[in-house]
């Protein structure tokens, strides 16, 4: 009855036979143990870590015997602390945390079987110590026996049961990085658990999550980007992703800085305990919008903690992945997802981030495909609509992405006279559709990109900008891109691009509503525009005369089309003489074809469609428009009671109060500089042939 008062002179020699050499020795040590446990009962517990210790030793014992006793001297110690009420789990937390490191499949095995048994007994909260033991849990996971596997995972299950059912009292913010580190491992079994866990966290615990989000991240992406070999991992992997980003709120962007001394940590490691942060009182605002973003009803104390966003570490994490080449393509849409998310809730802060993110967005605009050209698109448009960019106290920086040359980035007066007509595009924007300080620089660097990657503007340039024409005001990008290349010092380019914007303009759906503002040139800002392209559209004489086709100057065409017998004829221009004629054919042209039978208010129309049949050789293009204009009637014919009355036409046109002489001086001038160009250009190529010659 008294053997409580002796144990520790009774266990410590049995104890130190333990470690003896001889098995035999080992065994009866064992033997010895069990009696003595088995007579002392509870009275043994204060003496547990010592026990436990030489247990586990016992575990991973050679011998059959020794272990066979082990096992048995191990279900009594169970027992005992099931029955009990007095076990000291705080004591023995670091001793657990110490062995489950151990590397021996049996030391392991010992290790989880108690850790399940501790799981199971309704006295003892094993959860408010997992984040000592958590690491070492997914560490064992990885174990080659699939019989040790299976353990661990049903005490990693068992575990988080436990923390859903109590989430208030869990310490989700010291095992956020544990996880992390998981959610990279190169075991499918590992990442996958770890994944899932990392799931219920940001739902249970919703916002004390946002700090460890730049980590999160770094593990989630490349997830996104699996095969079907790990189709499971990527989906859990897409659901962590959805629910972070929803944390992220509008009310992040207008937190002080200065409450980051009484927010949680930002990146603390897996060893760092976090002591309990005082709540915040009840009155704050946060508290409500948190309670609403979350999908539980019952009250959790970590809710109430004041959470700063990393943004930061965020957008580093993000820039990363954009740089990162070999990165798939699932991951560089859902990076670029988060950017326009986060320059939606939070575009103050996000603009500090603008200029280091700028020049890679626009090296994203290569992509190989066309959903992230798109989501890639969606950004930039955002960042160069945003009212936040014009309140910014800086501009943009002009650093290597600028234009050479006499380009300045600011917004010119010309444009900026549109900004007011922007509003009209209002749907058609994320944002109010303004040119803030960044559209301009958007507007250069992208002409640079199709400047010095010719393949890109051939492949994708039409792409890219009839899906600006979606996201931001047509009519900006139009009279930015206009005003930019009546400066391009590269002619051939400036003629190329020309030719491009033309093309658009005149097939692209997504432009109908530009085309009508254009065709009837009623008001001051349509005809400031048609200025604006015309002495851009100079670099190439056709898509002049198409455009004033489409805004129906026809006297100017009549005018232009004369001036091309001062220029040089080449496969090139005859080429795109070619093509306006199938324009001239297709829906777009039907007014223009139209007003073919009103023979005598539409002389220059004629007299046009004329002098570019006298241009073309006898093609199918010659045919085309000749059968077209054997089709215009006899004037005599089409008489009527008021044909002397004058035509709408006419009055437009006299009202329009657009110098048309200075037009056609402009004309002339570009043209003068682009035939010295080729000139120049030929001239080189002579030298080079003379030098490879001799």
């Amino acid at each position: 009855q008294d053997s409580g008062l002796y144990l520790k002179e009774l266990i410590e020699p049995v104890l130190t036979c333990f470690n003896d050499a001889d098995s035999r020795l080992r065994y009866y040590a064992c033997e010895a143990l069990y009696n003595i446990v088995k007579v002392a009962r509870g009275s043994v517990l204060p003496h547990f870590n010592v026990l436990f210790d030489g247990l586990s030793k016992l575990a991973a014992d050679p011998d059959p015997n020794v272990k066979s006793g082990s096992e048995l001297l191990d279900r009594l110690l169970k027992d005992i602390v099931t029955e009990s009420n007095q076990f000291d789990l705080v004591g023995f937390i670091p001793l657990l945390r110490e062995r489950i490191y151990s590397n021996n499949q049996y030391a392991r095995q010992f290790i989880i079987s108690w850790i399940l048994v501790l799981e199971s007994v309704p006295d003892i909260n094993l959860l408010d110590y997992l984040p000592e033991i958590l690491d070492g849990l997914f560490q064992i996971l990885g174990d080659n026996s699939k019989e040790i596997r299976k353990m661990c995972e049903v005490a990693l299950g068992e575990f988080l049961k436990e923390i859903k059912k109590n989430p208030s009292s869990v310490k989700f913010a010291e095992m956020a990085n544990i996880l992390v580190i998981h959610c990279q491992a190169a075991d499918d079994l590992i990442q996958l658990t770890a994944m899932c866990w990392m799931r219920e966290f940001i739902q249970l615990a919703g916002r004390v999550m946002l700090p460890y989000s730049s980590g999160i991240l770094t593990a989630v992406l490349p997830c996104l980007s699996y095969d079907d070999r790990k189709k499971n991992i990527k989906e859990v992997a897409n659901v962590c992703n959805q629910s972070l980003m929803k944390l992220v709120i509008p009310e992040d962007d207008e937190m002080d800085e200065a409450k980051q001394s009484m927010t949680l940590p930002a990146e603390p490691t897996s060893e760092e305990s976090i002591s309990k942060p005082e709540t915040a009182s009840s009155g704050e605002s946060e508290l409500d919008i948190t309670a609403l973003n979350q999908p539980l009803s019952f009250p959790r104390s970590s809710e109430r903690i004041q959470v700063t966003l990393n943004l930061d570490g965020i957008v580093q994490v993000l820039d990363c992945h954009l740089h990162d080449t070999s990165i798939g393509m699932m991951t560089r849409i859902a990076v670029l997802k988060w950017l326009y998310h986060l320059y939606i809730k939070t575009p103050r802060k996000m603009f500090r981030h603008t200029d280091s993110l700028f020049p890679i967005l626009l090296r994203t605009l290569s992509d190989e495909s066309d959903e992230v050209i798109l989501k890639d698109l969606e950004v930039l448009a955002e960042i160069a609509s945003s009212p936040a960019g014009q309140t910014e106290g800086h501009g943009p920086s002009d650093g290597s992405d600028v234009r050479p040359g006499p380009v300045e980035l600011h917004v010119p007066a010309r444009a900026g006279q549109l900004s007011s007509s922007g509003m009209k595009a209002l749907e058609c924007s994320p944002s109010t559709p303004t040119m803030n300080s960044y559209f301009y620089k958007f507007m250069i660097n992208l002409l640079k990109r199709f400047s010095s990657e010719r393949k890109l503007l051939e492949t994708r340039g039409a792409f890219i900008i009839r899906q600006l024409c979606l996201l931001l005001n047509a009519e900006n990008i139009f009279h930015s891109m206009a005003d930019i290349l009546l400066r391009e010092e590269d002619l051939k380019f400036a003629s190329t691009m020309v030719h491009t914007l033309n093309t658009i303009l005149l097939t692209s759906s997504e432009l109908f509503q530009l085309r009508n503002q254009l065709k009837d040139l009623k008001t001051p800002e349509s005809r400031n525009l048609f200025c604006c392209l015309y002495r851009s559209w100079c670099h190439n004489p056709v898509t002049t005369v198409s455009l004033c086709f489409l805004t129906q100057n026809y006297k100017h065409a009549y005018d232009l089309i004369q001036k091309f017998g001062d220029l040089e004829v080449t496969v090139d221009f005859l080429t795109e003489v070619d093509k306006l004629v199938q324009l001239i054919e297709c829906p777009i042209f039907t007014y223009l074809r139209l007003q073919l039978l009103d023979v005598k208010n539409n002389p220059y129309l004629i007299k046009a469609l004329y002098g570019l049949l006298m241009l073309l050789p006898q093609s199918s293009a010659f045919q085309l428009l000749s059968h077209r204009l054997q089709c215009v009637p006899n004037p005599e014919l089409m008489q009527t009671a008021d044909s002397t009355k004058p035509s709408a036409g006419f009055k437009r046109t006299a009202a329009s109060n657009i110098d048309y002489t200075e037009l056609l001086q402009h004309f002339e001038k570009v043209q003068n500089k682009h035939l010295e160009a080729r000139h120049q250009r030929a001239g080189r190529a002579e030298q080079l042939d003379r030098r490879v010659i001799l």
